[in-house]
């Protein structure tokens, strides 16, 4: 078949699924508002909500080193060619992502090795919002996990803790990173304590610690403490984590859409809440 006869037929069925998908687009809008939209039946029975967890990745989104965590090649456009193509380079620690064990660690699972059982997670949102706001630098505590505890219960196995410091809410700022040449340190923003990730290491079977900021350790951490001490004993971190104002303490479950690349330390994610 000739070139121009092959990019034709492609044309028109690519018309045809349009049409198809803007009539189904039209019915889900309606359903939906911002990132929460009503849970299809066939979801877990007793939710009824899905609420979007990642941000936006774009070459204007912070990074911890500062420098932009992906970019954009286009090799297909479609006017000239029937249909758009990007090649993209992308930092596997950019956005809303993974860090496997294989991250901080030399022998470590790499992130296509995580067990796809310990991405479906119970979510324990534990919120340090009030303290953050008047210490970018302060940490979630064994006292913030006890606290949990003794108004939630055990936290589940399987579970992924979650700390809540409204820093979300700084993307697109230069608060985000926080860095700031008058503060000693380098970076400013919260994260996970050392006592309570060995808690959390020691008493609990969780699978997963997230933040809404950078990094599982603080902005000004010379060590990563928690990198090193929660990564190599086999489980995962999330960072740059979204949406946790809507969301409860307790009750709700991850869903951790985690890149399936043979080798890889971590990656960008897609990740839902059902509540």
């Amino acid at each position: 078949m000739c070139d121009i006869c092959v990019m034709n037929s492609v044309k028109k069925r690519m018309l045809s699924r349009r049409d198809f998908f803007r009539a189904g687009a039209a019915t889900a809008a309606v359903a939906t508002v911002g990132g929460v939209a009503t849970t299809p039946a066939a979801l877990a029975q007793g939710a009824s909500e899905i609420a979007d967890l990642t941000h936006t990745l774009s070459e204007e989104f912070p990074t911890f080193g500062g420098s932009p965590g992906i970019a954009y090649e286009k090799q297909f456009d479609f006017a000239a060619d029937g249909y758009n193509l990007y090649s993209l380079t992308v930092n596997e620690h950019t956005g809303t992502h993974l860090d496997a064990p294989l991250h901080f660690s030399a022998d470590g699972a790499s992130v296509d090795e995580i067990p796809v059982g310990n991405l479906v997670c119970p979510l324990c949102v534990v919120d340090i919002r009030a303290r953050a706001a008047d210490d970018r630098d302060t940490q979630l505590t064994p006292d913030d996990l006890k606290t949990w505890i003794a108004e939630h219960g055990d936290i589940p196995a399987g579970a992924c803790v979650a700390m809540n410091s409204g820093w979300a809410d700084k993307v697109g700022t230069q608060d985000f990173r926080g860095a700031d040449s008058a503060r000693p340190g380098g970076l400013h923003f919260p994260g996970f304590h050392i006592e309570a990730t060995q808690m959390l290491l020691e008493e609990t079977n969780a699978a997963a610690i997230a933040v809404d900021t950078l990094s599982l350790d603080y902005g000004p951490s010379g060590d990563f403490a928690t990198h090193y001490a929660w990564l190599p004993a086999g489980r995962y971190g999330i960072e740059c984590i979204a949406g946790l104002d809507g969301l409860p303490a307790a009750g709700a479950t991850l869903i951790v859409g985690a890149p399936k690349v043979r080798g890889g330390t971590g990656g960008p994610a897609r990740l839902f809440a059902m509540v």
